[in-house]
């Protein structure tokens, strides 16, 4: 199958059921957010008619970074009404189209970026969206694989965000530097209530971990809930890779939108 253009390269092979959302009744693009000294690259999108401030979606990139698919889940939050914005997490570590399979970019990329770092770097994309058009008492957060795992991780860290939803991100794993505490070990510290989207076939995240983080979160009165999808495997959004499973990634869909209409605050 031939490479499809914005997609990252270590995503290949592309399926053909790639999702484009139009951007007609969107403004849409590049911007950079000051964060910790840096200039960080980011994508945004938000309704071209609003009246005022809009309710926030920050969207955490999945291993491959902010590619096409991911600009267009923002696009598609834009439709919403949302003001989405993705960073781009790993600049200061690298690029992550510069790998072309997944185990060397998460060896040479993605296991060198911090968690801290990125909880961070997240509050100040927070910032920056409440200073351009965002409401940051109505300040959501949703993430796809690492930032599926990431966005249960801010529920924990910013005690401002409203609502999160955490799409196939790992519950538990060895702790390191750079990653001491995994979704498990800070189920008693959500500020926000959490949706977590899971597959029952995803043999990256089993189902006893699944089962573990439920005792952990009723453990601690937590408000989530996690959403299992029996034939769908890791990665079901995933419209532009041959995991996708379109039943489960719609349904995820529409249970994200009811998830943040209920605690976000969208009017």
């Amino acid at each position: 199958m031939t490479e499809k253009t914005g997609f990252a390269p270590a995503a290949a092979p592309h399926a053909s059921t790639i999702v484009s959302t139009s951007e007609e009744a969107i403004t849409a693009g590049e911007t950079s957010i000051p964060s910790q000294g840096e200039n960080m690259p980011a994508y945004h999108a938000r309704p071209k008619s609003a009246d005022g401030p809009l309710p926030i979606v920050i969207v955490v990139q999945e291993i491959f970074g902010v590619h096409e698919h991911i600009r267009d889940i923002c696009r598609r939050l834009a439709l919403e009404g949302y003001l989405a914005v993705a960073p781009e997490l790993y600049f200061r570590q690298g690029d992550p189209n510069d790998y072309s399979d997944i185990p060397t970019l998460f060896s040479n990329l993605v296991s060198k970026v911090p968690d801290a770092q990125v909880l961070a770097d997240l509050d100040h994309v927070a910032s920056w969206a409440a200073r351009n058009g965002g409401d940051p008492h109505r300040l959501m957060v949703t993430g796809f694989c690492w930032g599926g795992r990431i966005s249960w991780l801010y529920a924990a860290h910013n005690p401002q965000l409203k609502a999160a939803v955490a799409w196939y991100g790992k519950l538990v794993g060895e702790k390191t530097l750079n990653s001491p505490k995994h979704p498990v070990d800070i189920a008693t510290d959500l500020n926000a209530p959490v949706l977590g989207l899971y597959g029952g076939q995803d043999t990256g995240i089993p189902l006893d971990t699944i089962e573990t983080m439920r005792h952990a979160l009723r453990a601690a009165n937590a408000t989530a809930e996690i959403v299992v999808y029996p034939d769908a495997g890791h990665a079901f959004n995933a419209d532009y890779r041959p995991s996708y499973h379109a039943e489960s990634a719609k349904d995820g869909w529409q249970r994200m939108l009811a998830w943040f209409s209920q605690y976000g605050g969208k009017k």
